[in-house]
């Protein structure tokens, strides 16, 4: 594997249905992967220190890595009705609808939150949201991997969870409520997909390897929509949510157009996503050509 490249991504169903073909070796000229599999908040810092050549990440974090690396136009996750929840044991009062404050007092003002990441686009959304719907503001914000945070909630260790992948189908066997819905909040105040994950490479491997890089994700991606069940056994020898339906919701859900090509919409996405977050401070700036490929 010394020539190979190194990838790191999630071992949720998405990733692994995405990269299948291509990690096995399946996508015609493409080049060989030596993958590591992490959670999230583990390839962020990854890609923070320059580590690795191909790295699956929060879109959150592009600010601070796209001077080393270049985002992907594919292969990542974006979508609509697919963003992170804001869960609770108690259900929320007042009837207010999900995306918004719940009793008319934030539902969260004071209280333990737990999030997957602190460069999470997970927590830059509930973040933008928070700042008009917890106008008292939230208590202390917990990092912890994200399959571990409905059981914190459940078990009465935070107050809130913030949760993505395929909790959002998974939550009531905690018997937890969801209190909001944070891509519901932004796809009604934008009108844009909810971008979510982003596929980056070292801009050092030059524009041709760039180039082919994205040509096998997304050929990778075709082949697993015209045979899926070729990556089955890929998927759920990774997936922490081992029920096969689970994991085909899961995949339904986070892969699709965007997946194969970010275009006109994905662009504006992620570009106001993070105009957005850095006008409330929240993340460096994007220089004029930050998100240009090729």
């Amino acid at each position: 594997m010394s020539d190979a490249l190194q990838i790191a991504y999630s071992p949720c169903p998405n990733d692994t249905f995405v990269f299948d073909a291509w990690a096995h070796g399946r996508v015609p000229g493409a080049p060989a992967l030596d993958v590591t599999f992490a959670d999230i908040d583990i390839t962020n810092g990854m890609a923070e220190r320059g580590e690795l050549d191909v790295l699956k990440v929060s879109y959150a974090v592009l600010p601070w890595v796209l001077d080393e690396y270049a985002l992907l136009p594919c292969g990542g996750a974006l979508g609509r009705g697919c963003g992170p929840l804001v869960l609770t044991k108690e259900p929320a009062t007042g009837g207010t609808p999900p995306g918004f404050a719940a009793g008319g007092s934030g539902g969260l003002t004071g209280l333990t939150v737990a999030v997957p990441s602190e460069r999470s686009t997970a927590y830059l959304l509930f973040r933008l949201w928070a700042a008009e719907a917890v106008p008292g503001g939230v208590g202390e914000v917990v990092v912890m991997p994200f399959h571990e945070i409905m059981p914190a909630v459940r078990d009465g260790k935070v107050d809130a969870g913030l949760v993505i992948h395929e909790a959002r189908f998974t939550y009531q066997r905690y018997g937890l409520h969801c209190l909001a819905d944070m891509g519901e909040h932004w796809e009604s105040t934008t009108g844009l997909p909810i971008p979510l994950g982003a596929i980056i490479a070292k801009r050092s491997l030059g524009a041709e390897t760039l180039k082919l890089l994205a040509e096998s994700a997304r050929t990778s991606v075709r082949m697993a929509w015209d045979d899926p069940e070729a990556s089955r056994p890929y998927v759920l020898e990774h997936a922490q949510e081992m029920d096969p339906a689970v994991a085909d919701q899961h995949i339904g859900l986070y892969v699709n157009e965007f997946t194969a090509d970010l275009g006109a919409d994905g662009y504006a996405a992620v570009r106001g996503l993070l105009t957005r977050a850095a006008a409330e401070g929240l993340v460096p700036p994007l220089g004029p050509d930050a998100l240009s490929f090729g």
